[in-house]
């Protein structure tokens, strides 16, 4: 059954490095959630927020140990999905990738119509939806050539933000500690209210946000299909990606928290990004133009590594015949180009409705938040699956495996179940459950009237297994 599934999506060119494969998870992974969506975290939670994303990057550890040993056992690019299908059923595998295709598709379609409004900052007598056009044009043909061509053009795009990260936080230093300028020093993290103004309540409800921040992660697990060499490349390339992360989010959050007070970094509805307010109070003169380059480019990244992951999904639910067989077919490039059409269409559609009803946009972004914790929920769960039959069976012993099994993943768990239960409390983050919960009905009632299992073949290394 191992070789099945990994033969089933075989055909991708495999040329992607260890230091492309953790270019493009950074890239994915560092967006808008960190140049934007922080000061919604801040507003919730105040100086806490760091804890917040403490919790947060624990949730990613988990997911990173996880994602690592599975994608090493199995490298295909079906990824999380395949393994929800494998271990959890076919419904799980479904449901898993449709939703993932879903919800990148309208996370793209927003990033596309940012880039729009990032370049009126520049050319404000060109429409928005000329840029939102132009740009997912090129990213389009960029995605349809060989997966080298992509993971170049994402590892110079990634390679911005993270240099632009770097020099934020050591000019925040600079400032916080006193080099060469009059030190600001830690106070802000005490005043207005002190460290924890709202409370843990507020730290928890600003856990949705950082959570956000670090969704991504998986797209190392998805590229392992077409890695070099993923015994070694993916399991280096998730654990350097995911710590990196929490060393730049923790110290570009901290150092922000430093030497803005956070009732001004932090707000309900974002005008501007808190990043532009710390160079402000350095004096960088020209702050606005470079960070809207930087979010400029972050958009720009985001588009090119989510695009990549819808054509993925989609490509695998066509081989694992969720979806009609000409998304699973390659170009002579070795690239999904129809599924990558398919994705495209979405991400077009996406844009318009974010573009001409901001109302209706705000609803589909419920899709894209819930479908990301539905998704690494089922990937969770699909682990205790996997390393307890992998066990009974006398496979051989795993080149790559996550420590403290299955405590971690028991904690992971619970963790995301929690925050998926706050957002359908919460009055902030209910749409995410009206809309998701839909959805996932949707998929149900598909699944069972178009795939639903009849015949039950046995395998002989995973027993009955649904055909």
């Amino acid at each position: 059954m191992k070789d099945d599934i990994v033969e089933r999506e075989a055909g991708l060119h495999r040329g992607l490095s260890k230091s492309k494969l953790t270019m493009i998870g950074l890239g994915g992974a560092i967006g808008t959630g960190l140049f934007m969506g922080s000061s919604i975290a801040i507003n919730y939670a105040g100086p806490g927020v760091i804890i917040s994303y403490v919790i947060a990057a624990f949730i990613a550890v988990i997911m990173m140990f996880s994602l690592s040993e599975m994608a090493v056992a199995f490298p295909t690019p079906g990824s999380f999905g395949v393994y929800a299908e494998k271990f959890l059923g076919g419904w799980a595998g479904f449901a898993s990738r449709w939703t993932y295709w879903a919800a990148q598709v309208i996370a793209v379609g927003g990033e596309a119509v940012a880039v729009g409004i990032y370049m009126t900052y520049w050319f404000p007598g060109i429409p928005v939806w000329v840029w939102t056009l132009g740009f997912g044009t090129i990213l389009i043909y960029v995605n349809s050539r060989s997966v080298e061509n992509f993971a170049t053009f994402e590892y110079w795009f990634a390679m911005i933000k993270v240099v632009a990260i770097v020099a934020f936080i050591i000019f925040g230093v600079s400032t916080v500690l006193g080099i060469g300028t009059p030190a600001v020093g830690f106070e802000n993290f005490t005043h207005h209210g002190g460290f924890l103004p709202h409370g843990f309540s507020g730290v928890w409800m600003a856990v949705l946000m950082a959570i956000f921040s670090f969704v991504g992660v998986e797209v190392i697990a998805v590229t392992a299909g077409e890695a070099k060499d993923p015994q070694t490349a993916v399991p280096r390339a998730m654990k350097t990606m995911v710590f990196r992360l929490i060393i730049f989010y923790f110290l570009a959050i901290s150092i922000m928290l430093a030497v803005v007070p956070w009732i001004d970094a932090g707000a309900k509805e974002i005008t501007q990004s808190p990043f532009v307010k710390v160079f402000d109070h350095i004096g960088f003169t020209y702050a606005a133009g470079v960070m809207n380059f930087v979010v400029l480019t972050a958009a720009l990244s985001s588009m090119n590594t989510n695009l990549y992951l819808t054509t993925r999904m989609i490509f695998s639910l066509s081989r694992g015949n969720y979806a009609p067989q000409s998304f699973g077919k390659l170009s002579k490039s070795g690239s999904p180009v129809n599924a990558l059409v398919l994705s495209s269409i979405g991400i077009i559609c996406a844009a318009l409705i974010a573009k001409f009803s901001p109302m209706a946009y705000n609803y589909l972004f419920g899709i894209a938040l819930f479908g990301a914790l539905f998704v690494w929920l089922l990937t969770l769960l699909s682990h205790l699956r996997f390393r307890k039959q992998w066990v009974k069976d006398g496979g051989h012993k795993l080149s790559v495996q996550a420590p403290f099994f299955p405590a971690l993943q028991i904690i992971g768990v619970v963790l995301i179940a929690a925050i998926l239960l706050t957002m359908g409390i919460s009055e902030d983050w209910r749409v995410s459950w009206i809309v998701g919960v839909p959805w996932l009905i949707f998929l149900t009632i598909v699944y069972y009237k178009k795939y639903n299992p009849r015949i039950k073949v046995s395998d002989p290394t995973y027993g009955e297994v649904v055909k």
